[in-house]
């Protein structure tokens, strides 16, 4: 190869190939910074591309499991109201029946009935609280509860509401002046009290279905977003192992890459020993 003060073939080879590795380097340690190996649509746009409509799976999902404790939240509110509403219908079904018996005073059926009106009015004060975000599905005012069940929106879970408010639904045979103040209307009301009882336990199972379909929508959503996260990341996360390596090897190679251009540069020098 000739010897030329102005053009140093040597020197511009060893620059191309520090300056790849310089390039190579950088990408290293971004994708070491970051954690990505692909963190914008300069790095690979075909996988940044899919990654990005994986991302906005991911953000939907998050918005289906919101929805769905929304919904799941609504209805154990009210199954725990109607639990409770059960609770009292018991013992009101225990005041009746003690109020029927024709061998006690009018004072002791005077005393069972203040009791037995007090349970009765605390049910209406039950289904009256019995919310959560703004549904009552206790109080008749609601027919059903929705929730989002995929990321396209056009699929929902519905569950019914179970009116339980004194005189109508559920408890349509007790009513918010029933008592027990005559042994005759305590032996009637017994009977109200215990179709009241198997119809709220039968309006307590349908609210327990709908839970537990919201219960599974919402673990089978969890699933999916892991799976579609973990697939995110097999697509652009980087192997810090591997990236650790390689950035050990390019820093080999920059420093050979440097004494290289170093010798390159210094060829031209021997040129002046030939005019001496």
């Amino acid at each position: 190869m000739a010897l030329s003060v102005n053009t140093n073939t040597g020197a511009m080879t060893a620059l191309q190939y520090l300056s790849n590795t310089q390039a190579q380097m950088s990408a290293t340690q971004t994708a070491i910074s970051t954690g990505y190996k692909v963190a914008s649509a300069k790095d690979d746009g075909a996988t940044f591309a899919i990654a990005q409509n994986m991302r906005g799976q991911v953000a939907a999902y998050q918005s289906v499991t919101d929805s769905l404790n929304r919904g799941m939240s609504a209805v154990d509110v009210a199954m725990s109201a109607g639990q409770s509403i059960s609770d009292l219908l018991t013992q009101m079904k225990a005041k009746a029946l003690s109020a029927s018996d024709k061998s006690i005073d009018t004072a002791s059926r005077a005393a069972l009935n203040n009791d037995f009106t007090a349970l009765r009015d605390q049910i209406q004060t039950i289904v009256s609280n019995a919310s959560f975000n703004g549904f009552n599905m206790l109080d008749g005012k609601t027919a059903s509860i929705s929730a989002l069940a995929n990321t396209d929106g056009t699929k929902s879970i519905s569950v019914s509401a179970q009116t339980m408010a004194l005189g109508s639904g559920a408890m349509s045979n007790i009513t918010s002046t029933s008592n027990i103040s005559t042994q005759s209307g305590a032996a009637t009301m017994v009977s109200s009290v215990q179709k009241s009882l198997v119809a709220v336990n039968a309006a307590l199972a349908k609210l327990s279905s709908g839970s537990k379909q919201y219960s599974i929508q919402l673990s089978f959503a969890s699933k999916l977003s892991d799976t579609v996260t973990s697939g995110i990341g097999n697509l652009v996360d980087a192997n810090m192992a591997t990236e650790s390596a390689k950035l050990t090897s390019l820093q080999t190679k920059q420093q050979l890459g440097v004494q290289a251009l170093s010798i390159a540069n210094s060829a031209p020098q021997t040129i002046l020993s030939l005019f001496q």
